[in-house]
C-alpha cells in the first residue's frame, strides 16, 4: 500500500486504489464497504471497499478475514498482505478522509454532517468500482444511521444490485471484514507515520487511541494547543472536545461584520475587536501601482498600531 500521494499532501482527501483483477470485470461481484476512525479526535477517516467474484467467496472466507476491531494490528497486517497476495481475484479501494476535509465539511454554514460525509463517500467508492469495470451484483455495507434508511437509498442509487445494509456488517460478511480491514491498516499506518507541517519541534507521538475519553489524547490536546492558532491539521477541529478545550485554554477573537459594529459588539463580550488593532494615530500610505488593478494609481492609508 503505497500512501505517498496521501502523505506528500495530508491536509486534503485522496483516494488509494489496488489493481483491478481481470476476473472482477468479467465475472460477477459482490463488494463491501466499511471505514476505520470514524470516532476520534485525531487523525483521518479512512473508508474502504472490496471486491471479488462470487463464486470466489468460500475463499475470502477461508482467508480468515474479521472485523478489524477484534484483531491486533499484526493480525491486521497479516491479513491485508494476504489479501494483497489475493489480488488475482479481490481489489480494493481507499478513500483517506483527512482532518481537515473532516472539520471544514462539517463546519460549513449550510449543514453537512458526518453521516452525509460517510454515505456520499461510499456512494463515490462503489461508482469507482463500477466505472473501472468491476461486475457488481451484491453490495454489502456496514450501516451509519438507520440502516433500512441507507439501504434504501443506496439501492435507489444502484439499481440492479442486490444492497445488503447491517449493523457489524465487518463481522457479518467476509468481504466486508476485508474492507474493515483494508481501511483500518490504513489509517493505522498514516496515523503512525503522520507528518506535522506545522513547526512543532519534535512531536510526541504517545498521543493513545485519538478517541476524545482517552487520557493520554486529552493530555496531548493539550500539549499542542496554540492559543493563537489552535491546533495542527492532525487534530478534528470540528470534535466537540477539542471546541471545548479552545474556548477555555486559547484567546478569544471578536470577527468584525457588516451588520454590526465591531467595537462595541466586542466590548459586550468582553473581547478585543480586530479593528482595535488598527488606529489612524500611526499612519502609513501605501501606493498601488496602476498595474496592480488595472486602472489609475490609488493612494490608500494602511494604520497600524501596537495595541500596548
Amino acid at each position: 500500500m503505497d500512501l505517498s500521494p496521501f502523505e506528500d499532501d495530508n491536509s486534503v482527501s485522496c483516494r488509494l486504489v489496488s489493481e483491478i483483477p481481470e476476473v472482477c470485470k468479467t465475472e460477477d461481484c459482490c463488494l463491501g464497504i466499511d471505514e476505520a476512525g470514524r470516532g476520534p479526535v485525531l487523525g483521518p477517516m479512512v473508508y474502504g471497499i472490496c471486491f471479488c467474484p462470487l463464486s470466489r467467496k468460500e475463499e475470502l472466507k477461508d482467508l480468515k478475514v474479521a472485523d478489524s476491531k477484534t484483531l491486533t494490528e499484526a493480525e491486521r497486517e497479516n491479513l491485508f498482505e494476504k489479501l494483497d497476495e489475493a489480488k488475482s481475484y479481490v481489489g480494493w479501494a481507499l478513500q483517506i478522509l483527512s482532518p481537515n476535509t473532516i472539520s471544514t465539511c462539517m463546519l460549513r454554514r449550510t449543514k453537512y454532517n458526518l453521516n452525509a460525509l460517510s454515505h456520499d463517500t461510499a456512494i463515490d467508492l462503489v461508482q469507482y468500482a463500477l466505472d473501472s469495470g468491476v461486475q457488481l451484483k451484491e453490495i454489502y455495507v456496514d450501516t451509519v444511521g438507520p440502516a433500512d434508511k441507507y439501504e434504501h437509498k443506496l439501492s435507489q442509487r444502484f439499481p440492479g444490485i442486490q444492497v445488503t445494509v447491517r449493523p457489524k456488517a465487518d463481522s457479518l460478511f467476509p468481504v466486508v471484514s476485508a474492507a474493515s480491514i483494508c481501511a483500518k491498516v490504513a489509517r493505522d499506518r498514516v496515523v503512525k507515520g503522520w507528518n506535522f507541517t506545522e513547526d512543532l519541534g519534535e512531536v510526541d507521538t504517545d498521543y493513545g487511541s485519538g478517541y476524545p475519553n482517552d487520557p493520554k489524547t486529552k493530555a496531548w490536546l493539550l500539549k499542542y494547543l496554540d492559543p493563537v492558532f489552535g491546533y495542527p491539521q492532525f487534530v478534528r477541529f470540528s470534535w466537540s472536545t477539542a471546541q471545548t478545550l479552545m474556548d477555555s485554554k486559547a484567546v478569544n477573537v471578536h470577527w468584525d461584520d457588516d451588520e454590526e459594529d465591531g467595537e462595541k459588539a466586542a466590548q459586550r463580550q468582553s473581547n478585543k475587536s480586530m479593528l482595535s488593532y488598527f488606529s489612524v494615530s500611526a499612519g502609513v500610505y501605501l501606493s498601488i501601482a496602476q498595474s496592480d488593478l488595472g486602472g489609475p494609481p490609488v493612494m490608500g492609508r494602511f494604520c497600524c498600531q501596537n495595541s500596548n
